[in-house]
This record gives C-alpha cells, structure tokens and sequence, in this order.
C-alpha cells in the first residue's frame, strides 16, 4: 500500500465508520425531541461534499502530505464535518425522514465521483506526495498512478457500502414510524363508528 491509499483507509475510517457511531452514540446521549432547523441538513451535507473534494484536491493534499499538522487538520476538518452531518441526519423524526436519504444520496454520488476520477485519471494526480516521505526512494509513475487506482478502488468499495446501508437504516426507521400512526388511525375510525 502506498501513501494515498493508506491515507485513504484513515479516511475512511474516520469518516464511513467513526463519524457514523459517534453521530448514533450523540443522539443515544442527548436525545432531541425536537428535529433539526430546515437548514441544518443542507449546511451539513455541504460541508461535507466541499471538505472532502477542498482536501483532496491536488495541491491541499500534497501540503497536507508535507506537514503533519496540516494533515491532522485534515483528518480533524474531514472527521468534524462527517460528524456532524451524520449527528443532524439520524435526529429527523415525521414526515421529513426522507430528507436524509436525500443528502445520503447526493453525498455518496459525490464521494464516489471522487473514487471514479481516482482509478480512471489516465495520469498521477498527486505525484508530489511521494516526495514527501524522506525515508523512502520515490516511487515510479507506474506505482504512484497504482496506489492513485487503490485509493480511487477502496473509495468505490467503502462509499457504496456505508451510506447505502445508512440509507436502509434510515428508510427503515422511516417505514416504522409510519406502522403505528396508520394503526392509530384505524383504530379511531372504528371508534368513531362504534
């Protein structure tokens, strides 16, 4: 594994499995009875999807690679904004549940974009990174543009897999939700009758 992909694991892991739990385990601890402000979702998607593309555009990456705070700032601002939108996603109650699939749904067709461009640039886009790591010899462009292609692949892996399987959560959540109100209302149609 090479510096982008192993990047990308952290990534990853940070964003596609932390951020999720600490989003379920915030609203287990502060449970809200009331849902969020119209705009809390739409603020919280977008910075998600402009964190994500900012971070990994060529020139932010290859600084991020050049100093260690920059990269934990990275890894920090990716963390922070993945919280967040998954904290304002699982707090949506009523009608409005299908909100969130919606911003799950834009969010992983913009990560995986980001993973498409990953495995089919026809070139490296982050040669500088290599240059980065003093204890190793510079890769060669065939490895750079390989482990670009692995990063781009476990991209496409991880991205299908977590907000989809957030979105049938969610649209889980949304379908019980709905079974007592409809047996609600039954029972007091035929109350009225009786």
């Amino acid at each position: 594994m090479g510096p982008l992909s192993s990047h990308m694991v952290m990534h990853i892991l940070l964003m596609n499995v932390l951020a999720p739990l600490m989003g379920a385990c915030a609203c287990l601890v502060w449970p809200q009875v009331r849902e969020p402000p119209g705009g809390a979702l739409a603020f919280a998607t977008a910075a998600q999807i402009l964190g994500l593309w900012m971070w990994h555009a060529p020139p932010l990456l290859a600084r991020a690679f050049a100093s260690v705070s920059i990269h934990l700032l990275m890894y920090g601002s990716l963390l922070l904004t993945a919280f967040l939108f998954w904290w304002v996603a699982l707090r949506f109650r009523g009608n409005r549940r299908w909100k969130p699939i919606l911003s799950l749904l834009v969010t992983s067709k913009l990560y995986c974009m980001l993973g498409v461009l990953f495995v089919f640039a026809p070139r490296t886009l982050f040669a500088g990174i290599a240059r980065h790591n003093p204890g190793t010899p510079p890769p060669s462009l065939d490895a750079a543009l390989a482990d670009q292609q692995l990063a781009g692949l476990l991209m496409l892996v991880a991205c299908p897999a977590i907000y989809v399987l957030g979105g049938i959560v969610l649209g889980a959540r949304w379908l019980f939700a709905m079974e007592p109100d409809k047996i609600d209302r039954q029972n007091a149609g035929e109350e009225a009758w009786t």
